[in-house]
């Protein structure tokens, strides 16, 4: 039976139900011409199939398992605010309103941390289900419940869960969801009970999207097919230590005490860089075809929060109160993360109508669904934030397979098996055999064909052992070890100062994010947390390692002790936007060799000191300004030389115009935005893109390129027809901070040789950096001419440049007509990839929006009340309800919303009313 409910009832609709109403028939009309065209699985959908899973917002229900009446408070924008007498009705709460809103999503992702996509939708999903399998997140994490998590953290994951499973109880499909109606024509699939190592799992999924330098490690091999090292060594630019400020500028790392201290000398060499396989940057023969199986397995793995670990980014900075209006701290987080409907993020607040040792929480923020606590936020004392650190804790080792064993330090070891059962909804269950080596890594290249074929033919250097029955690939990554992430979130929710949030990081093993600090006395702060391994001396991580020899094993983890922070610097604010934590000549560890450069670091340094400088006090306004700004740093290198290009075509002229007196602002209705984009993108196209290896160009985009390992004598004009191999929102060159480091270094040597084209049946050669920039300028004309027509005028930013929000199960592989009843857009856009308002886009597949900040927040330290927050989407998770997009408009648009804190403040701002009983 359902639970016992009452509501007020007889009430007129106000505007939002009108709203909701209109909206509810227009799904109605598009239905029944659905079924009318004979699409819409021959059933038919009425308006009550859409309102049945619209959550209960006022009135009482009763819920089994409450000590005490709980207040579940919404504002207009349907974010609640929880307020419970004691810790366990407080998360039990929090499951089951998170549920009212967003069960799908958190079904959705608790079948993918677990390898059972193929339950929800069929044989389709069963490749990424086997690999998923493989990874074995959910082992992982229940290994984490059973055995590291403490007692305290289990009672509240525990009551997430009861409070996830009240909801279920007694409901149909149809009456959690509109996805799962739409699922109930195809297939049988009923919801299962929540446990908590659904919650613990989905920690796995958020560190394999921000798993730092993987693509980069199979990238840089993948490029020895094409490029030799010096060209690979050009593609990947040391870090701008001088130009662009790492994170922490003070303090020193001691080698006599092991510890970081805040302020000192450096003491102790750094680690030496190595390059992985044998010492330089060439990979074993056959070794990228491999890898590039790898990556087409990898691409295909559905995303948690990011863009299957590329373009991971996000800004976060805390000013303190010398230098701000309030004279107390403020502080700015905007993650970026990829677009999807709902956001992945969740707002909420958790209050203890009295805090005591029985009621400890009194925080709000952003969260996960599915997941207990704030992940991000603010209590009563501190606030903090997070961007991804980037630190390289993931490693690929050559495994040399000998029968049923690998081979390692002259030895043969046997491979640890274990069976895993796929069912499959609406077919057959498949088993499969997981291969894992003594120490616990697991084979990737199992889980594809292609790859153990290839893996028997690929050749290595006279150094290596015997081909034998081949080689595999076997994946190292602090996240398959159990770990303590779950207690770090409940103990930065409730740390009251500097000391006992530096405690609650020192858990907080995976993924490794940069944490920026601020409190209400007035303290801001740093720390890198994470386990980060530490590896033999001349190997960095950068490359494929041998497995076959223990030397390029890991030898351990930087001490908790050791890792760099700061606390109230000098300066008086501290910014962190994913590039380097710190500099290289004070630190002996090498943490990554795949930084983000620092362009948008050092825009945020740079906005924060003019303003300094310039003797004012930064306001909540000011950050929120300056997560706004769309300034290209790019074009202030390039556009200066495009103008003094000499063009010939009027046509093309006209266009070079429009940079004339730009301020390389990229608003969204900006011509010059798009013209300049455009050339950008076919700067890199000509230059870089065409000289890549097809696995790292656009599928789909052939060239005719030079033969390579051809027999018999040496024919320079030899070609062999080449297309790309990888998804346009993955490809190469991206055009990041990375990309935009490349060309500052050979900017102003005209006669690269990056610069020089062959010559084709249509195009000249080009032998300068001015003869290829010129042609870029001509094909950035034509190409915006057929996107964007030919009348200058007409052009902008943001018609190129657009975001849809897609729901990311059903609203990207379901039926077309049901594509439509769940996704939303576009949105045109401004800023762009790089910038600190961080639009990404891909220069190699086109100009569509990639990642966004997926929320924003500014924290006001002085009067927590007066802090403001946005979400991409809305708090809910159902596809026609007012809250499904709500704050889209006003996120594109740039604005936040209040965030009420205080009790007094959330019931001003209450909308509905909703007291679970006991």
């Amino acid at each position: 039976m359902p639970p016992n409910t009452t509501a007020s009832s007889g009430q007129k609709p106000g505007k939002s139900g009108r709203k909701k109403g209109r909206k509810a028939r227009l799904f109605l009309i598009v239905l029944v011409l659905a079924v009318i065209g004979g699409i819409a699985f021959g059933a038919y959908w009425s308006v009550s199939t859409v309102r049945a899973s619209f959550p209960q917002t006022k009135g009482s229900i009763k819920l089994d398992g409450l000590s005490g009446p709980v207040d579940v408070k919404r504002d207009g924008n349907g974010i609640p605010q929880v307020y419970a007498s004691s810790d366990e009705d407080l998360f039990m709460a929090q499951g089951f309103v998170q549920a009212q809103d967003r069960f799908y999503e958190m079904d959705v992702r608790r079948h993918m941390t677990s390898g059972r996509l193929s339950e929800m939708f069929g044989k389709g999903q069963v490749k990424n289900d086997e690999f998923l399998r493989t990874l074995g997140w959910n082992r992982v994490a229940q290994k984490e419940y059973d055995t590291k998590l403490s007692a305290s953290t289990k009672k509240y994951l525990q009551a997430y869960a009861k409070g996830v499973n009240a909801y279920l109880k007694g409901k149909d499909g149809k009456d959690i969801s509109l996805e799962y109606a739409a699922l109930g024509f195809s297939n049988d699939y009923t919801p299962q009970q929540w446990t908590p190592v659904d919650s613990v799992a989905w920690l796995k999924a958020m560190a394999w999207d921000l798993r730092g330098n993987m693509q980069d490690e199979i990238d840089r091999s993948l490029m020895t097919s094409r490029l030799g090292p010096k060209q690979i060594a050009d593609l990947y630019p040391e870090y701008p230590y001088s130009r662009n400020k790492a994170i922490v500028q003070e303090g020193a790392y001691d080698s006599v005490t092991g510890t970081y201290a805040r302020t000192g000398t450096a003491s102790g060499a750094t680690s030496t860089a190595g390059t992985g396989l044998t010492g330089n940057t060439e990979a074993p023969a056959g070794f990228q075809s491999q890898l590039s199986g790898l990556y087409d397995v990898l691409d295909k793995v559905p995303t948690a929060v990011g863009v299957n670990g590329n373009g991971i980014g996000s800004n976060s900075w805390v000013v303190s109160g010398s230098h701000t209006i309030t004279g107390k701290p403020l502080l700015a987080n905007d993650p970026h993360l990829s677009a999807s409907l709902p956001s992945v993020w969740y707002q909420m607040g958790l209050h203890c109508t009295t805090l005591s040792a029985k009621c400890q929480y009194d925080v709000a923020g952003y969260t996960f669904a599915g997941m207990p606590g704030v992940v991000i936020g603010h209590n009563q004392d501190i606030a903090w934030g997070m961007t991804n650190s980037g630190v390289d804790v993931t490693d690929l080792y050559l495994e040399k397979i000998t029968g049923e064993g690998y081979e390692y330090d002259g030895k043969v070891r046997p491979f640890s098996t274990r069976k895993e059962t796929i069912k499959v909804a609406g077919g057959a269950s498949k088993t499969i055999v997981v291969r894992s080596t003594e120490d616990g890594m697991p084979l990737l290249s199992d889980r594809d064909d292609e790859l153990v074929k290839v893996g028997k033919k690929a050749t290595v250097d006279a150094g290596a052992p015997d081909r034998g029955d081949g080689y595999a690939i076997a994946l190292r990554w602090t996240a398959l070890d159990p770990g303590n992430s779950m207690d770090a979130v409940f103990e930065m929710d409730k740390a009251s100062d500097w000391t006992e949030f530096r405690k609650a990081s020192t858990s907080f093993d995976v993924p490794s994010q940069n944490l920026v600090y601020a409190d209400t006395e007035g303290n801001i702060g740093y720390q890198l947390p994470g386990r980060i391994p530490t590896r033999a001396e001349g190997d960095d991580g950068s490359l494929p390692s041998p497995g076959w020899e223990s030397k390029y094993r890991w030898t351990g983890y930087i001490k908790q002790s050791a890792l760099p922070y700061e606390y109230n610097p000098k300066r008086g604010y501290i910014v962190t936007a994913n590039q380097a934590v710190v500099d290289k000549d004070k630190y002996p560890y090498t943490l990554t060799t795949d930084w983000g450069y620092g362009t948008r670091s050092q825009r945020i340094n740079d906005l924060i000191e003019s303003k300094i400088n310039g003797g004012g006090k930064i306001s909540t306004d000011d950050m929120r300004q300056m997560q706004l700004d769309n300034s290209s740093e790019i074009a202030k290198l390039i556009v200066p030389k495009l103008l003094k290009i000499d063009v010939a075509d009027p046509d093309v002229r006209q266009a070079q115009k429009l940079l004339e007196g730009w301020d390389y602002t990229q608003d969204s209705d900006s011509a010059a935005a798009a013209y300049f984009n455009a050339t950008w993108r076919n700067i890199l196209k000509l230059a870089f893109g065409n000289k890549l290896p097809k696995e790292l160009r656009v599928k789909g985009q052939c060239l005719n390129v030079d033969r390579v390992d051809t027999t018999g004598p040496a024919d320079a004009d030899q070609k062999v027809r080449e297309c790309g191999e990888r998804d346009a929102d993955q490809a190469q060159p991206d055009g990041g901070d990375r990309w935009f480091e490349v060309v500052r270094k050979i900017i102003n040597d005209e006669k690269n040789d990056w610069w020089q084209l062959p010559k084709t049946r249509t195009q000249k050669a080009t032998d300068t950096r001015d003869e290829l920039f010129g042609r870029a300028l001509r094909d950035a004309r034509w190409e915006l001419t057929a996107k964007l027509g030919k009348d200058i005028d007409t052009w902008s930013w943001g018609r190129l440049h657009r975001l849809f929000l897609k729901n990311q199960t059903l609203g990207t592989e379901g039926p077309r007509f049901l594509q439509y009843m769940l996704n939303r857009g576009p949105w045109k856009l401004g800023g762009g990839e790089a910038t600190v308002n961080a639009t990404g886009w891909n220069a190699a597949g086109g100009y569509g929006v990639v990642w966004v900040p997926s929320m924003r927040m500014v924290v006001n330290l002085g009067d927590l009340d007066k802090s403001k927050w946005i979400n991409l989407s809305g708090a809910s998770g159902h596809a026609y309800s007012a809250h499904y997009t709500d704050q889209t408009d006003l996120w594109a648009k740039g604005e936040l919303l209040p965030w009420a804190f205080s009790e007094k403040a959330v019931g001003k701002r209450t909308s509905d009313t909703l007291v679970l009983e006991p």
